[in-house]
């Protein structure tokens, strides 16, 4: 059985320390322009050393995939800076700090993107209210996206990380583009099962190529996903297995699936009977470790999740307890903090976006 005590070598030779990450949240402490400010070093060095990864909030690879205001950019070799002490403060007693990358598409807020078009793999809006229709993008463009998450790689590398994530899941445009809901292109990027999933492969082929040229063969790549959609059409566990066996067979480092609950299990009949990440557990098991986050708490949380998976990763119970890690792997579980009072906000260093975000999707969680 795994214990989360464990080291773990992922396929490129580099050793975790344990097998507990945080995973990215965005914390909204960015400046207007997308630069590093102290104030997000100081919430991300309040939070490492502990953790085998530590996994940053969304970083947007060009100016008009920002989701929301206060999120870092990566666009531009003048972030490369700020990136690096964001890198430095993360990689603490050994945590390896990893710079999640992404384009928002047709999720972005309209505020976020500076008058930007908005753009997706088609012509279908979000289903939820407020958010606008966006416009397609051409080939060419296509092509720009890909080279950006290149590039956004190679600025990652000069900024001292030790890996890149691959922002593939949670409705922004990796996701939009294997999703049948949000892809209703009638070109190579859309239609069938395999034409959907060639913009992600796309990218993680661009990213992996960045490696290469780099010479960075200890460099970490991951690839965020969301196995099913709510939405009809929408993607289903076998889209998704289907995607995650062509995933295993590239040079990745790990897959981090991103649910819920790590114990959601599929609507499918032919799925029936055992958790999501059981099935992916079974398609990529000793090719591709994996992550797994969703609402996981406390000791009997990771210690189930890593039933399925290789790593168990926290958003929430770091932002509300940045000692989470520590007292968990020392043993004090009764002082892990699990709700938040608003009044502790600001000793947290937790911007009042991120507060009202974690308000919305987890109010179970706020006193």
């Amino acid at each position: 059985m795994r214990s989360f005590h464990d080291t773990l070598t992922l396929p490129n030779g580099v050793v975790l320390k344990n097998r507990l990450a945080i995973a990215p949240l965005t914390v909204c402490l960015s400046d207007p322009h997308g630069y590093v400010t102290p104030q997000e070093v100081d919430y991300y060095a309040s939070r490492t050393g502990e953790v085998g990864l530590y996994i940053t909030g969304c970083s947007y690879i060009q100016p008009n995939g920002r989701g929301w205001l206060g999120e870092e950019a990566i666009y531009d070799d003048s972030f490369i800076p700020g990136l690096s002490k964001m890198a430095s403060a993360i990689k603490r007693n050994g945590t390896k700090a990893i710079m999640q990358i992404f384009h928002a598409g047709r999720m972005a807020e309209e505020d976020a993107i500076f008058g930007y078009d908005l753009v997706s793999a088609g012509d279908v809006a979000a289903p939820l209210k407020g958010y606008r229709t966006p416009r397609p993008l051409t080939d060419a463009e296509i092509a720009e996206v890909i080279a950006n998450f290149k590039g956004a790689a190679v600025r990652a590398m000069k900024a001292g990380f030790d890996g890149v994530e691959i922002h593939g899941a949670n409705n922004y445009l990796i996701h939009q583009f294997f999703s049948p809901h949000s892809n209703n292109r009638t070109d190579c990027w859309g239609g069938s099962l395999e034409n959907r999933a060639a913009f992600p492969l796309a990218v993680a082929d661009a990213v992996l190529d960045a490696v290469r040229e780099m010479g960075a063969k200890d460099f970490i790549v991951g690839y965020r996903l969301s196995p099913r959609e709510q939405w009809t059409p929408g993607i289903a566990l076998g889209d998704t297995l289907y995607l995650v066996d062509k995933l295993a067979s590239l040079k990745l480092d790990y897959l981090h699936i991103s649910q819920s609950h790590i114990t959601s299990t599929a609507a499918e009949p032919e799925y029936c009977g055992k958790p999501i990440l059981a099935h992916i557990d079974e398609t990529v098991r000793g090719r591709l470790p994996i992550i797994s986050v969703g609402n996981i708490q406390t000791r009997s949380d990771v210690q189930q999740a890593l039933e399925h998976s290789d790593i168990a990763a926290v958003g929430g119970s770091a932002l509300i307890d940045p000692n989470w890690a520590a007292k968990l792997l020392n043993g004090h579980d009764e002082a892990i903090r699990t709700k938040l009072a608003p009044e502790d906000r600001e000793i947290l260093k937790i911007s009042p976006l991120a507060f009202k975000i974690l308000s919305s999707r987890a109010p179970e969680r706020i006193l």
